[in-house]
């Protein structure tokens, strides 16, 4: 197999211990509304700096389980500076976040493609963290995680137009199979959220093939 490739699985227990409901101003979001991280309405030409947006928030944790690096398909020249973030961003479509009817599948809210600083936040014993959100390497080790978490800017759904109910929480990594893996059937965590207008509760996440 020469080199191996990398296998990228995210983590079904730490999205599911982790997920709640965050009240926001818009004027707090601007950071995220400019990186395209709200849904439509919040960029409607009456929406005002006072407007309420409901952020459906989870962390994610990635670990690359394969033989070889996960590197960015960008070439570094092309990687974006965000300003508002102070990061390099090295792929578009790191991860899509969707939220569907639990009934129907339908989608319901309009899902956040989310691109990424890639790096070894943490790894397995005896793997070496090798990356770091720069402008130069970035990638992910195999042995090593990548780790976001809930509270970071564009780690949510945008749920201000959705009504309460049951839905599922689909986390999809490498979402366009852009960098070659070993597997993809692991890319996938879908959970079951209870959303109550208030509150939400992510129970039975789990690792499935789409």
């Amino acid at each position: 197999m020469g080199r191996g490739l990398p296998d990228l699985v995210p983590d079904p227990n730490y999205v599911q211990a982790s997920t709640y409901v965050q009240r926001a101003h818009l004027y707090s979001l601007r950071c995220a509304a400019e990186e395209k991280c709200l849904a439509s309405t919040a960029y409607a030409p009456e929406a005002t700096d006072y407007d309420v947006r409901v952020l459906l928030r989870f962390p994610q944790r990635v670990k690359n389980q394969g033989t070889a690096d996960f590197l960015p398909n960008r070439p570094r020249h092309t990687w974006e500076w965000h300003s508002c973030h102070q990061h390099y961003h090295s792929m578009d479509e790191f991860s899509h976040y969707d939220l569907l009817d639990a009934a129907t599948g339908k989608k319901v809210a309009e899902g956040h493609k989310a691109s990424f600083c890639l790096e070894d936040s943490t790894c397995d014993f005896g793997n070496l963290k090798r990356y770091a959100c720069t402008s130069h390497t970035q990638g992910l080790s195999p042995g090593c995680y990548d780790t976001y978490n809930a509270d970071i800017d564009c780690q949510w759904i945008d749920i201000t137009d959705v009504q309460p109910g049951n839905y599922i929480l689909k986390v999809h990594v490498n979402p366009k199979y852009i960098v070659l893996e070993s597997d993809f059937t692991n890319n996938v965590v879908r959970c079951n959220i209870h959303y109550t207008g208030r509150y939400v509760s992510a129970t039975n996440c789990k690792i499935v093939q789409s």
